[in-house]
């Protein structure tokens, strides 16, 4: 098999017309790789990913083969499509958080899209909204796209689809995540062509690292939420005086901890699996 790339925390490989991705432990903060990875990660990141892909395939078809992969990556790879991808990151909100907030505390606006006055720190929006942004080289940040300008690149026909699957994926999720007491504040979803010239629907889903998930029982507007990602990592990034730049520091063992324990309470919760 022939490496094609690799990413902060994830690998593809060539197996004659199919793809290998691998999902790796690496974790990544500020942009850079740390050098102690979360047990476990990448394989909770691919079977939440595959069993998701079952709860949307009357949606929109996805580039799955199988699991049929190298022994050494059982668990963590999917074999799968050659997808031509979309360039243009597709997101659903459904709550005001991140860049997104950040945008309408600047402007009112988010992605060429007006939202009332008087919203704050993780308000629910009337309807979840499309907030489409670039596909930014590596090292690069993406920048947050109009409707307008994702038309210019796509053609009008492809960003009405894309707008379209997006907001059904982000519906479809946010209401199978609530029953299970977790609001899915956003979403970012990878699209691509196949050989037919179809959109399918590519690389992982819903899952912690593309998502914010969010426990419903502790949901108050107005402050910064608890999540089920890289949420414990991130603050002891924070509270270092670490200056985000390689090679990062070591991870304590009782950090590293935490943060499994996240992705591993995010898969339970959502497919009612023991990990």
């Amino acid at each position: 098999m022939e490496l094609l790339h690799s990413g902060k925390v994830r690998d593809v490989y060539a197996d004659g017309e199919d793809l290998i991705l691998v999902a790796s432990d690496r974790m990544s903060v500020f942009d850079v790789v740390l050098p102690t990875p979360i047990p476990d990660k990448g394989a909770i990141l691919t079977q939440l990913s595959l069993w998701w892909f079952e709860q949307l395939a009357d949606l929109v078809p996805n580039h799955v083969i199988s699991q049929d992969v190298p022994a050494e990556w059982a668990g963590r790879a999917i074999r799968c499509r050659r997808l031509k991808m979309v360039p243009v990151e597709c997101v659903a909100r459904g709550y005001l958080t991140g860049s997104g907030l950040r945008d309408y505390e600047a402007t009112g606006v988010v992605s060429g899209i007006e939202l009332p006055a008087g919203l704050v720190e993780s308000s629910q929006l009337a309807e979840p909204i499309f907030t489409p942004s670039t596909k930014a080289a590596m090292g690069a940040h993406d920048e947050p796209m109009t409707f307008a300008e994702v038309i210019t690149t796509v053609g009008a026909a492809t960003a009405e689809q894309l707008r379209d699957i997006t907001l059904a994926i982000y519906r479809r999720g946010a209401e199978v995540a609530a029953e299970r007491g977790i609001l899915i504040a956003d979403t970012k979803i990878e699209l691509g062509w196949d050989a037919d010239s179809q959109l399918v629907l590519g690389d992982e889903v819903l899952t912690p690292d593309s998502s914010r998930f969010w426990p419903a029982e502790d949901y108050l507007p107005g402050k910064v939420q608890d999540s089920f990602d890289k949420q414990p990592l991130r603050d002891w990034a924070v509270g270092l005086g670490w200056n985000k730049a390689a090679p990062g520091p070591e991870v304590p063992a009782e950090i590293v901890d935490r943060t499994r324990a996240r992705y591993v309470a995010a898969y339970e919760r959502l497919t009612g699996r023991t990990w």
